[in-house]
């Protein structure tokens, strides 16, 4: 299994030089913008390269992968901190964004949601006033353990976070807790009562077609897969389970990635890839100041060839609508 942490400090320039062979507007054809990231990351420095090719074959016992170092815009070169979604198509594309092309199709193709962020592929991530507890534009409050889309039948593979701007007092983490750690926690009972055992789950505000509070509208296996290996579908926040012993298995489940939580501060060049497959992950509270100057990440998501989520003919960039897991 490969590192958590690539350093790519030293290939600056030569990720500087694939970046600027890109569109330099890519929301005007994101299909050949994706296209052309493609073609792309097979030149991506080798140790970089060879680092993604065995996360996305086996992943690691963390759940995630760290690029550190990567370009990122600087000084006049990084307009404001955003306020507003979507992104404007006549944006040129920023550094970070062009990282995320390459290393994301290096793993996979970029996928978009139909409900989630006006169907855009690329989302800008920044702290707004008022937000939803469970939007990830929240920031003065926890945002919650969950695997992305746990609920939806196209879940993510991977998501990927690759920050431009840190929070001003850099208080902000990224927290992961990785299933491959936390199984040995767990007793075979609570394993064996959690593997292949449907609970009822609720879905993100974008997923409710409107209505306030449609209920647990999906069906969510906490543990499946390889019994010696599982994936991971956890919600703190929405996975609803009824009867009292899976309620028990649950809470058990919950403390065991508690305990094997990890934290990773964001910093500006920082990309993080995490296994939406085997992980949970959180954000903890940072306090904006709203100057223009505000936490900036970017996101996109990843899906692959594995567990389910392509059947064929997809490409990098597709936009997909809700299905709920049954």
């Amino acid at each position: 299994m490969t590192d958590t942490i690539i350093d790519c400090t030293r290939d600056s320039d030569q990720l500087r030089a694939l970046a600027a062979k890109l569109p330099q507007v890519p929301r005007t054809d994101l299909y050949a913008f994706l296209d052309a990231a493609k073609q792309h990351s097979s030149d991506l420095p080798e140790h970089l390269g060879s680092a993604l090719d065995a996360f996305n074959a086996n992943g690691n016992e963390d759940g995630y992968l760290l690029l550190r170092g990567l370009p990122v815009d600087q000084g006049d070169a990084l307009p404001p901190t955003p306020t507003s979604t979507p992104a404007p198509v006549d944006r040129g594309l920023l550094t970070m964004e062009a990282m995320l092309a390459m290393v994301g199709r290096r793993l996979g193709l970029h996928t978009g949601y139909q409900e989630l962020r006006s169907g855009t592929v690329y989302h800008d991530v920044y702290p707004s006033p008022g937000a939803h507890h469970l939007s990830s534009e929240t920031s003065e409050t926890l945002l919650e353990f969950h695997t992305e889309m746990a609920y939806h039948v196209l879940q993510p593979n991977y998501v990927m976070l690759a920050c431009s701007r840190a929070d001003h007092e850099r208080k902000a983490k990224t927290l992961v807790g990785s299933i491959r750690k936390a199984l040995p926690l767990l007793s075979d009972e609570v394993r064996a009562h959690l593997f292949d055992r449907k609970m009822p789950c609720c879905v993100d505000v974008a997923f409710r077609g409107g209505v306030e509070d449609p209920g647990a509208i999906a069906q969510v296996k906490p543990l499946y897969g390889d019994e010696k290996d599982p994936l991971l579908g956890y919600d703190r926040e929405l996975l609803a389970p009824e009867d009292p012993a899976d309620k028990e298995a649950v809470a058990a489940l919950s403390q065991a990635l508690d305990d094997v939580t990890e934290a990773v501060s964001l910093i500006p060049g920082d990309l993080l890839i995490i296994d939406n497959f085997r992980t949970t992950h959180a954000r903890t509270p940072f306090s904006p100041r709203w100057d223009g100057k505000d936490r900036w990440l970017h996101r996109n998501y990843i899906r692959t060839d594995r567990n389910g989520q392509l059947s064929g003919g997809e490409r990098a960039g597709d936009v997909i609508s809700f299905s709920p897991r049954r």
